[in-house]
């Protein structure tokens, strides 16, 4: 069902030629993109803040919280253009292992993480589009969100 849902989409919303004959979309290796979350000096960015994407493509994007505080990563607009797979959480291990400690399924618009962990979003782009309300809603000590800090970003689907 998911298989069909996936190709299905990309078949409607117009995913490159290269895209549809790549047959099933969840079983193609990802490309791994990764965001980190805040800066270790306080300040509060996406890191980078403009990302690239092609509908069609499996993508891993690891979200990787680098600072001292909590950070989201919502976007409605995303949300609404993406098949997601799966959000994992993941925590490293003493020994070096990354060990998965849980999955989401279903539509994700936001991913919260927490200081020194990371989360995977692994999905495939279905419409294309410039994406502009990435942004962080967590509220900083003076009352004003991380995305008034400046924590904004920008997505294109191509």
């Amino acid at each position: 069902m998911v298989r069909r849902r996936a190709i299905l989409a990309a078949t409607l919303l117009g995913a490159s030629s290269a895209a549809k004959a790549a047959g099933d979309l969840t079983r193609q290796p990802p490309v791994v993109v990764v965001v980190e979350l805040g800066r270790s000096d306080g300040s509060h960015a996406f890191e980078p803040n403009r990302l690239r994407f092609e509908t069609g493509r499996l993508y891993n994007l690891v979200l990787r919280n680098v600072s001292h505080d909590p950070h989201y990563f919502t976007s409605d607009e995303f949300a609404a253009r993406i098949f997601t797979r799966k959000v994992q959480v993941t925590q490293r291990q003493p020994d070096g292992r990354e060990v998965t400690l849980a999955e989401f399924k279903g539509v994700i618009r936001e991913v919260e993480v927490y200081p020194g962990h990371a989360a995977e979003w692994w999905f495939v782009p279905v419409a294309t589009g410039r994406i502009t309300d990435l942004r962080c809603g967590i509220v900083a000590a003076d009352r004003r969100t991380h995305a008034e800090h400046g924590m904004v970003g920008e997505i294109v689907i191509e």
